[in-house]
């Protein structure tokens, strides 16, 4: 318990299931630290930054996942930019628990063929909470 989660979903495209992240968000919350709570703010403004405000954010993001204790993505919106924070966790030996809804996607053969990573599909949000909880008491 209390451990750092690094939270990962689909921002710029995956506003559709904002409300999911923040769900899972605060779920998780009940137990452990989610060091990327912003993933879930419903009142947030998605716009392009500029070319120095994505520095920052690839600055702060990196640095989350490098002192993350795991790491668990919602990836039935793909996003390159969660991809992308999927390999760095693993280059960073962090565990990684990858979500989505088959129903609604394909998830991306370079995430399923990899052994690394836990992927699981889930088909509401009752027993994707089943899921993470098993997840979280496993640390």
């Amino acid at each position: 318990m209390n451990q750092k989660v690094y939270f990962a979903g689909s921002i710029r495209g995956g506003q559709d299931d904002i409300q999911l992240y923040h769900d899972m968000i605060e779920y998780i919350k009940k137990t452990d630290i989610v060091l990327t709570e912003h993933i879930g703010d419903m009142t947030r403004s998605i716009s392009e930054q500029s070319r120095s405000e994505d520095a920052l954010i690839y600055d702060q993001d990196t640095s989350w996942l490098r002192e993350c204790d795991l790491v668990i993505a919602e990836c039935t919106h793909p996003s390159l930019g969660v991809g992308y924070e999927m390999a760095y966790a693993e280059k960073f030996n962090k565990p990684v628990y990858i979500f989505y809804q088959n129903e609604r996607t394909k998830l991306s053969a370079m995430l399923k063929g990899d052994p690394y990573f836990h992927i699981d599909t889930y088909t509401s949000k009752e027993e994707l909470f089943q899921k993470l909880d098993a997840i979280l008491k496993a640390f």
